[in-house]
């Protein structure tokens, strides 16, 4: 067995895993070992961790009902501990768990509204950025459009569903009864960004997905949309642009210059 000489590894540990003793030399006020301190110490830390998820996933929350959830993070919570003592950090890997999670097959789109949850998370604390002008782009003549590179938002965030996740995601946000939702044949992609105050999620048209996201690899204009082009034959360079403008999700713009030839004479 290997050598546990870690007292904070080993403390750490039967934190999360209910099936180990308390660790070693731990005693309570009186100088007794106290199993009973150490079980209250475990389970409000547990607790605390659950509590986290749900404050980040409300619409996951609503949609099963809080025993459903609070079970399932908890599950979660124990299996996944933090990487990091900054909370807000916390529940990553939450999607992911859910998609795996036998409990939650039979609502298949769960893992997608989670997904959302944590992109709308992760772009509401992003870095701050100043998008640029849609006048900028009136001023580029159209042969500069496919050389063109854009520097997008560092809080745009983007999510793929086979399910009408946005809509779901949309409709279990507030206090309104959510309508039902025809789940047949309703794929969405979402695009999240926060480009000043509040974080906006947009249904992304069909080839916006892969636009955006060739154009987040630093590819230009016409790659992009070459990207696009070939998931769907209706993609619309001229309308994703100008929403990407009024998402606030663009902050820089790169022409780049053709290269000069010289002509060499012998």
């Amino acid at each position: 067995m290997p050598r546990r000489d870690d007292p904070q590894r080993d403390f750490a540990e039967a934190l999360l895993d209910p099936s180990l003793p308390p660790p070693e030399g731990l005693t309570g006020p009186d100088g007794e070992p106290s199993a009973d301190r150490f079980a209250v110490y475990r389970n409000n830390v547990a607790v605390g961790l659950t509590d986290a998820l749900a404050d980040a996933f409300p619409a996951v929350r609503r949609i099963v009902g809080e025993e459903f959830f609070r079970a399932m993070a908890r599950i979660h919570a124990l299996a996944e501990p933090p990487a990091s003592p900054i909370l807000l950090d916390y529940g990553a890997k939450f999607p992911d768990f859910i998609a795996g999670f036998p409990p939650a097959a039979g609502l298949p789109y769960l893992a997608a509204v989670a997904r959302i949850e944590r992109a709308w998370r992760e772009a509401y604390y992003a870095a701050e950025a100043e998008p640029i002008d849609p006048g900028a782009f009136a001023g580029l003549d159209a042969d500069e459009l496919p050389s063109l590179r854009l520097t997008l938002h560092p809080s745009l965030r983007l999510v793929r569903s086979s399910f009408p996740a946005l809509t779901i995601w949309d409709l279990n946000i507030g206090d309104e009864p959510p309508a039902t939702v025809d789940l047949t044949g309703r794929c969405e992609d979402a695009l999240i960004v926060r480009p000043r105050a509040e974080v906006e999620a947009r249904r992304l048209p069909g080839g916006g997905f892969e636009f955006i996201a060739a154009l987040c690899c630093g590819e230009t204009v016409l790659t992009a949309a070459n990207d696009a082009l070939e998931a769907s034959a209706d993609f619309d360079i001229a309308g994703n642009l100008v929403g990407l403008f009024e998402a606030g999700a663009i902050v820089a713009m790169v022409r780049e210059r053709a290269p000069v030839v010289s002509e060499t004479r012998s």
